[in-house]
């Protein structure tokens, strides 16, 4: 079996395949390991669908690389003859003053990107399933909505192989050794060798690089989906939506794909090591009591019975900002992590920027707010 790649990428989900997929087009011999069968529920690509906002409540250096996603979204439905965005729209509500609401405007003006302004009656009038307290604000932008993310995972998989792209699945990386000339990936099965390597493992990537000592945590978090009682929630009758209410954030879908509303909360998370990680949807009982609370005061037609719930696993970083950069004196090690709960909408546009160093040693994006040598990340260590 072939012992030598040009580019190995540790970590085959949204970004790993992303990546892989770019690198195969320009002909460039590369492999991809992941220690289970992209995509699955072992990380945070799952869940049958994804947000992607253009004006970005996590701040404005996101908008650039947001609007080149939905780009480059748009391209790969066109490569491979399939539906991954769904324009919903997408409903922003709170609070004038609440920090989600309050960043989302600032970048939408700052950008010049449309953002339509509602008051509570003119959102119930125009989705009779939203219930909103008078006091709230709703910020409509007609131009987002919702990835299906798990066909999109498969499409840059389904693309990358026409492209001659490797990929071995359920195989564990034990450790990556580096050297100054190359790189030796040891997996349980045998070690192979790189000129360069990616290593965007999801909550893996921490361990994979303990040595850097990088404060990413793995968080579980979790979602549900609710059986409504009209096809009020129904997409395109209702947008997709999220809230920033009372110092808690949720979002959620309308019903896309026949599965019910889905909901999760944004703000409620716990710790959790990847190794042990299970889907265990239901161990706690906020689990579903937070997602059915904020459903029967907001979307009451969607509170009945819970059809499934999911566990999953984001990694944060201290800021929340992501960490894009090359490994401390190894240029042809690059990592990808830290992506905080909110990266799967970038993942697109994340392989083009990764491909791009590997091939050209720069990328034309700015990605300097993801230096792993920024204080945020520098004080923790």
């Amino acid at each position: 079996m072939k012992k030598h790649y040009s580019v190995v990428i540790v970590g085959a989900g949204s970004v790993g395949m992303a990546t892989g997929c770019y690198l195969a087009k320009k002909g460039i011999d590369t492999l991809l390991i992941d220690a289970f069968d992209p995509p699955h529920g072992r990380g945070s690509h799952h869940g049958e669908t994804r947000l992607i906002r253009h004006a970005t409540g996590e701040g404005g250096h996101y908008v650039s690389l947001v609007l080149r996603a939905q780009q480059l979204w748009k391209q790969l439905e066109e490569e491979v003859g399939q539906t991954l965005f769904i324009p919903s729209g997408t409903l922003m509500v709170g609070e004038d003053d609440a920090p989600f609401i309050k960043e989302t405007v600032k970048s939408a003006t700052e950008h010049s990107l449309s953002l339509e302004r509602m008051r509570a009656n003119e959102i119930q009038k125009r989705w009779p399933g939203f219930s909103i307290p008078e006091h709230l604000v709703g910020y409509f932008e007609s131009s987002s909505g919702a990835l299906l993310n798990e066909q999109c995972i498969l499409a840059y998989k389904q693309l990358g192989l026409t492209y001659n792209m490797s990929l071995k699945n359920n195989t564990k990386v034990e450790c990556i050794d580096f050297s100054t000339s190359g790189v030796a990936v040891k997996t349980t099965n045998e070690t192979v060798y790189a000129d360069k390597v990616v290593i965007c493992a999801g909550a893996w990537t921490g361990k994979l690089l303990s040595s850097l000592r990088l404060p990413l945590q793995p968080m579980r978090k979790t979602l549900g989906w609710f059986e409504a009682n009209s096809k009020n929630y129904e997409h395109p009758l209702l947008p997709c939506f999220y809230f920033n209410v009372e110092n808690q954030k949720y979002y959620g879908f309308p019903n896309i794909t026949g599965g019910g509303v889905k909901v999760g909360r944004n703000d409620s998370e716990k710790e959790t090591d990847p190794d042990a990680m299970s889907q265990d949807f239901g161990k706690y009982l906020n689990d579903e009591g937070d997602l059915r609370n904020f459903l029967e005061k907001f979307l009451p037609g969607a509170a009945g019975k819970l059809i499934k719930g999911s566990s999953c696993m984001i990694t944060k970083t201290p800021d929340k900002d992501f960490i894009i950069d090359q490994y401390p004196g190894f240029s042809h090690v690059m990592i990808a992590g830290g992506f905080s709960g909110h990266g799967f909408k970038y993942s697109s546009v994340l392989g083009e920027v990764l491909s791009e160093i590997i091939i050209h040693g720069q990328t034309i994006h700015d990605i300097s707010m993801f230096s792993i040598s920024r204080p945020a990340l520098a004080t923790v260590r």
